[in-house]
């Protein structure tokens, strides 16, 4: 086992945000040269320096290079989303007879916390060190009421690197009222470096047989559908551009919510496998969590509010509660009690392929 002091958890000065806040840097490097960035703005991964099968290590994380720019983006790159990621059904739910609403970002729904979700706070963060993992950890306070939301929530977002090439993200939470938690870290992947700008030969596995169907508005109908004989079919591996132009929502792309086979377990289960043929960079994602939502930047049009990067040029697994879990009674429950502490595991694995 390498000594802890092969590890390096640094930290510098990242700006200052529009509304006067510092903004401070996490540089966490393990034994192996392998690294992570992050900020404390929305607890943010900024990029990930990876090893191809050459050795040469890329960022193979979509980020910003400053403050402004993050404040600028609306892909929530690298963020921590919440109180609820992904999408309510008309930004309103119902607990106990009582009902709430939400801040609407997305046409009529509330989108990954809402107008000022946790991806735009200042958290605090501190290094972790320990033998032989070295990482971050954050915590934020959201008062009752934050858009929208009853109960006020403590949350604390561990990302450790260890020296297996893990980084791994590990959630908690605790409220004092009933209100809904459904928490994901949102980073964008590609494999073969940022620059290379394009994630269609990826070649992607998702342990799924199932998707939810969603409406014109991208929430669910409360049912599950079969991958089978659809573009949606990732049970063997295929890449990600083989069915993409096929799909009809706008703008296209993937962007849907897989239950994972197998989710009723309380340890990480593999949820997906992608690997980049060019580079042969591999990474394996473990999760806790009953879905996955693929996503390959659609929205991305290189511009200002993408940072320059264009559709397709990354994709996100974010690992979740299923989608609108608030109002679908037949859905996981989301729902956290006081005394109650929501917990969510999501293992990033990297390595290279065979």
């Amino acid at each position: 086992m390498p000594e802890s002091n092969s590890m390096t958890a640094t930290q510098a000065t990242f700006g200052k945000t529009s509304f006067g806040a510092e903004v401070t840097r996490f540089t966490c490097t393990n034994a192996n040269g392998f690294s992570m960035s992050m900020i404390d703005y929305g607890a943010t991964v900024t990029s990930v320096r990876a090893p191809d099968r050459n050795g040469v290590f890329e960022n193979i994380a979509l980020g910003c290079d400053d403050i402004e720019s993050y404040e600028r983006c609306t892909t929530y790159f690298g963020a921590l989303v919440g109180r609820v990621c992904n999408r309510i059904a008309n930004a309103k739910f119902s607990i106990g007879g009582t009902e709430y609403a939400l801040k609407a970002n997305d046409g009529p729904n509330h989108l990954h916390g809402g107008v000022k979700g946790f991806d735009k706070l200042v958290w605090s963060g501190e290094p972790i060190e320990q033998q032989d993992a070295v990482g971050v950890r954050f915590k934020l306070v959201s008062q009752s009421g934050d858009e929208g939301y009853p109960g006020r929530l403590e949350v604390i977002a561990d990302y450790v690197l260890n020296n297996e090439n893990e980084l791994v993200l590990h959630l908690e939470a605790v409220t004092s009222e009933p209100t809904h938690v459904n928490l994901t870290g949102h980073s964008y992947w590609n494999l073969g470096g940022v620059e290379s700008r394009s994630i269609r030969d990826h070649e992607l596995m998702i342990y799924a047989d199932h998707f939810l169907p969603v409406n014109e508005n991208l929430i669910p109908t409360g049912q599950l559908a079969t991958v089978t004989q659809s573009p949606l079919d990732f049970r063997t591996p295929k890449p990600i551009g083989r069915d993409l132009d096929s799909l009809t929502n706008d703008p296209i792309g993937y962007d849907h919510c897989f239950v994972l086979n197998g989710s009723e377990v309380n340890e990480p289960q593999i949820a997906a496998i992608a690997i980049d043929p060019s580079s042969g960079r591999k990474l394996e994602i473990l999760t806790t969590q009953p879905g996955v939502q693929f996503y390959t930047g659609n929205y991305l049009d290189g511009q200002a509010t993408s940072n320059g990067f264009e559709q397709h040029s990354a994709f996100c697994l974010e690992t979740q509660g299923l989608v609108d879990a608030a109002n679908q009674a037949d859905f996981p429950t989301t729902l956290l009690e006081p005394g109650q502490t929501y917990r969510h595991t999501t293992i990033h694995r990297f390595g290279l392929a065979d």
